[in-house]
């Protein structure tokens, strides 16, 4: 893993809770595997998973999931409720503010999986889940013609600074 100029110093890592009655799967920040069958087989069904849902590009696929994969990965997980991570903080990627929830959503009505979608520092009762409220229209320029908010500037820097970098030996 790295960031930056320092490479192999950090590790980002997916965990699990296991209790005598409940289980939650952490999915910190990757992309999609088969692996995460694997894991719901051995470790689940989850009864909470937290998946990062933003911050996608083609050009990360293998570092970033999207939304609909981690729909997928709720799936390979066996879970019943998903809480989106990984999204609504800065602008890293050319899509809208909103539009991971918004994915997310749509892939969950696909399914018929079970979204929360807490504010941030809401407290949340998975086993008393709050009614689903879009919160995030509001805030993040979500309408599907504007494009005023698609982080250009900083995911124009990111990639720059990701091809250097990969132009660094060693």
């Amino acid at each position: 893993s790295g960031r930056y100029f320092h490479r192999d110093t950090t590790l980002w890592a997916s965990w699990t809770i296991t209790g005598p009655r409940h289980r939650v799967f952490f999915g910190g920040d990757t992309g999609y595997t088969p692996a995460f069958a694997g894991i719901g087989a051995r470790f689940g069904p989850f009864d909470l998973t937290l998946l990062p849902i933003g911050a996608y590009n083609d050009a990360w696929h293998a570092i970033h999931m999207d939304p609909e994969e981690a729909m997928r990965a709720h799936g390979d997980l066996g879970g019943r409720v998903l809480v989106p991570i990984h999204w609504a903080t800065f602008n890293l990627a050319f899509h809208r503010w909103a539009e991971p929830v918004q994915r997310l959503l749509a892939a969950a009505g696909r399914t018929g999986a079970q979204v929360v979608v807490p504010r941030p520092g809401e407290r949340i009762d998975v086993l008393d889940l709050p009614a689903l409220v879009d919160w995030w229209t509001a805030v993040g320029s979500a309408a599907p013609d504007s494009h005023a908010d698609a982080g250009v500037g900083s995911s124009v820097l990111a990639r720059t600074m990701t091809r250097l970098l990969s132009l660094l030996p060693g």
